[in-house]
C-alpha cells in the first residue's frame, strides 16, 4: 500500500509543471475586478526566488485540481519558482508516511485540522509566527476561530500558529424556491423562532415545510448531524461546541440533548416532512431536494450545505429558480452572534524553504483567491478580496455569510473520532428519526464514545 501511494504521488507530481503566461487564465491587468496591484507587489518582492523548486500537497483532484493550478500559475510566473502540485487519493494516510519517511513536500494543504495538529505535535509542522495569526485574526470574517483552527501545540508543548486558511466551506443554508415562497406570502425568517412559525404555518396551510433525507449509503444519518451541529452553535457558546467535540462535554449532556430534540421538531412532526417521519430517513440526500422543484411544491426548505445545487433538476438557475437563506440564530441567544457551519482547508510548511516561505505570503494576496473565487466552487472569509470576483451572485452571498460571522467551527462530526462522527452519530440520528428520545439518542453514542479505548 505505501508504495502504490508513493507511486501515486510521483505520477502526479510528473504532470504538473510550472507556468507561462499563455497559462494564466486571466490576463493580468486587464479586468478590474481583480486586485492586480496585490500580484504586482508580491511580484516585486519575490523576484529573487527563480529556479527555486517547490513541492505541494494537496486534497484536490481532477475539476479542483485544475482550479488550484490556475491559481498556482500566477505565483509561479510571479516568481519563477518551480513548483508542482500533487494529490492522492488517500492523502490523509500519504501526508503521514511521507514526513514519517523524512520526504515530505514543502507545502501540505489539508482539510483536518486535527490531522494537522499532530503532525505538529510530532514536530513535522514549521510555526508561521505570530504576525500571520494576528493578520488572519483581523482580516477573517470570524477570525479568532480561524486562528484557533490553525493554532496547535508543537513538540515541545507549547501552543504557535502553524495554518493558514485557504478556501472555505459553508454549511448553514436554507434552500428554497423564491416563487413558491412568494405565493406562499412567506418571508425569509431571521431567528430561529421565527423558522418554527414559518414551519408551522406552512403546515397550516396545507403545505410541506421541509424535504429532509438522511440517505446515504454506508453513510446514511450524516445530513442529520450537520442539522445537530447548526443548533449546536445557536443555543449553546462555542466553547460548548468545541467540547461537545472533544467529549469533555458528554453527548447525552442536556446542552446536546436540547440540540437533538430541536431537530426532532422539524423532522419528527409528519406534517412536516415529504413523505412522513418514515420518509426521513430511506430517502438519498441527493435526491430529497427535488421536492423543491415539484408542481405544485412538495415542500418549500430543504437544509443543506453549498454543494446541493449540484443535485437540482439540470437548468436550475441559482438567485432565480432556487435560492437560500443563513439557518437563523436563536433570538434567545443573541449573545452567541452569527454563528456559521462548515469545513476549510489549511495551508501548513512541512518542509521549511524561502520558496515555500513566499508560497504561503502569496496566498494572503487578494489575486491568489480571486482567481478561484470568479471561476467555481471557492469561498473564502478573507475580507480583502473584492466580492465582485465571485463568478455568480450566490456565490457572492455565501462569501458574504463568511465574512461577517462572528464564529466559524468545522463540522463537528469531522472532529470527532472516526468511530463517533462517521459512526455512531450517523446511526444514532436514524435512531432518533425512527423513534428512540433524544435523550436515548444521545445515551446511546455516549456509550459507544465511552467504549473507545
Amino acid at each position: 500500500m505505501k508504495k502504490i501511494l508513493l507511486l501515486s504521488v510521483a505520477v502526479a507530481a510528473m504532470v504538473a509543471g510550472t507556468a507561462s503566461a499563455a497559462d494564466l487564465k486571466f490576463p493580468p491587468g486587464q479586468d478590474s475586478k481583480f486586485n492586480w496591484k496585490s500580484y504586482d507587489d508580491f511580484k516585486a518582492g519575490h523576484a529573487d526566488l527563480k529556479g527555486q523548486e517547490l513541492t505541494i500537497f494537496g486534497p484536490w483532484r481532477g475539476e479542483d485540481e485544475a482550479l488550484f493550478t490556475s491559481v498556482l500559475n500566477y505565483f509561479t510566473e510571479a516568481t519563477g519558482v518551480n513548483a508542482k502540485y500533487s494529490s492522492s487519493e488517500n492523502y490523509e494516510q500519504q501526508i503521514v508516511i511521507d514526513t514519517q519517511a523524512g520526504s515530505p513536500p514543502n507545502v501540505a494543504i489539508l482539510p483536518q485540522p486535527g490531522l494537522l495538529a499532530n503532525l505538529a505535535s510530532q514536530g513535522h509542522l514549521t510555526p508561521l509566527g505570530d504576525d500571520l495569526a494576528k493578520w488572519v485574526k483581523d482580516n477573517y470574517g470570524a477570525g479568532d476561530s480561524w486562528v484557533g483552527y490553525g493554532t496547535y501545540k508543537g513538540k515541545d508543548g507549547k501552543e504557535a500558529f502553524y495554518a493558514f486558511p485557504y478556501k472555505a466551506d459553508l454549511k448553514s443554508l436554507v434552500w428554497y424556491v423564491p416563487e413558491n415562497f412568494k405565493e406562499g406570502g412567506y418571508q425569509i425568517p431571521t431567528t430561529l423562532e421565527d423558522l418554527e412559525k414559518l414551519t408551522d404555518q406552512i403546515a397550516k396551510d396545507g403545505g410541506v415545510p421541509w424535504c429532509i433525507g438522511l440517505g446515504s449509503g454506508g453513510a446514511t444519518g450524516w445530513p442529520a448531524t450537520d442539522w445537530v451541529e447548526d443548533i449546536m452553535l445557536r443555543i449553546n457558546t462555542p466553547q460548548d461546541y468545541d467540547n461537545w467535540t472533544t467529549n469533555e462535554l458528554k453527548f447525552n449532556d442536556p446542552k446536546v440533548v436540547a440540540a437533538i430534540d430541536e431537530f426532532g421538531k422539524f423532522a419528527k412532526n409528519p406534517k412536516y416532512v415529504d413523505g412522513g417521519v418514515a420518509a426521513v430517513a430511506s430517502t438519498d440526500f441527493r435526491d430529497s431536494p427535488k421536492g423543491l422543484f415539484a408542481v405544485p411544491p412538495k415542500c418549500y426548505m430543504h437544509k443543506q450545505a453549498s454543494f446541493i445545487p449540484s443535485f437540482f433538476p439540470e437548468g436550475t438557475k441559482l438567485g432565480q429558480d432556487a435560492d437560500f437563506f443563513y439557518f437563523p440564530p436563536a433570538a434567545a441567544h443573541p449573545e452567541l452572534g452569527k454563528p456559521v457551519l462548515g469545513a476549510g482547508t489549511l495551508a501548513t510548511i512541512t518542509k521549511d524553504s524561502p520558496a515555500a516561505r513566499a508560497f504561503i505570503q502569496f496566498l494572503q494576496t487578494p489575486i491568489a483567491q480571486e482567481i478561484w473565487m470568479a471561476q467555481s466552487g471557492f469561498l473564502t472569509p478573507y475580507k480583502g478580496v473584492n466580492k465582485a470576483a465571485y463568478a455568480n451572485d450566490t456565490l457572492r452571498k455565501e462569501g458574504e455569510l463568511l465574512t461577517t460571522a462572528t464564529t466559524f467551527r468545522f463540522d463537528g462530526s469531522d472532529l470527532m473520532p472516526g468511530k463517533i462522527g462517521a459512526g455512531s452519530f450517523w446511526t444514532g440520528m436514524v435512531d432518533f428519526v425512527g423513534g428512540k428520545s433524544a435523550q436515548e439518542a444521545g445515551d446511546a453514542i455516549q456509550k459507544s464514545w465511552d467504549g473507545i479505548k
